[in-house]
C-alpha cells in the first residue's frame, strides 16, 4: 500500500503504520534497486524510525506558529553585474584544446537528426 501523499492515508494509517517487509518488497521493485534481504530489512528498520520521527511532528501543537518562508532577514544580495577580465579566456585559448573548430567557432557532432 503506497500514498502519494500523508493526507492519503487512512488516518488510523498516519499515525498506527509502520513500514512492513511487503511494502519494502514493493517499494524495491518500484525503484528497480538491487539490494539484498539484509539491506531491504536494515532500510525497512530505517524508515520506520523515519516514519515515527515524523509522526513526533504531527503530534506538535504548531496552531499559535506564524508561518515563515526564511529566518535571516536577508533580502536580495546582489553583486554589480560586471565582466572580470582576470578570468576570461581568449579566442585561441577557448579553442586550443578543441578537437575541432571552424573559423573560431566549436565543431561538435549532431545531437538531432531533422526527419
Amino acid at each position: 500500500m503506497v500514498f502519494q501523499t500523508v493526507s492519503d492515508a487512512p488516518t488510523n494509517c498516519r499515525t498506527h503504520c509502520g513500514i512492513g517487509e511487503d511494502f519494502m518488497k514493493d517499494l524495491i521493485k518500484l525503484a528497480n534497486l538491487p539490494i539484498s534481504d539484509e539491506q531491504a530489512k536494515s532500510l525497512e528498520s530505517a524508515f520506520s524510525e523515519t516514519l515515527e520521527v515524523f509522526k513526533n511532528l504531527t503530534d506538535l501543537d504548531i496552531s499559535q506558529t506564524e508561518p515563515t518562508n526564511q529566518v535571516t532577514g536577508q533580502e536580495n544580495v546582489l553583486r554589480e553585474d560586471k565582466i572580470d577580465e582576470d578570468r576570461m579566456l581568449t579566442q585561441s585559448q577557448a579553442l586550443q584544446s578543441a578537437k575541432h573548430t571552424h573559423e573560431g567557432f566549436f565543431v561538435v557532432p549532431r545531437l538531432i537528426d531533422e526527419k
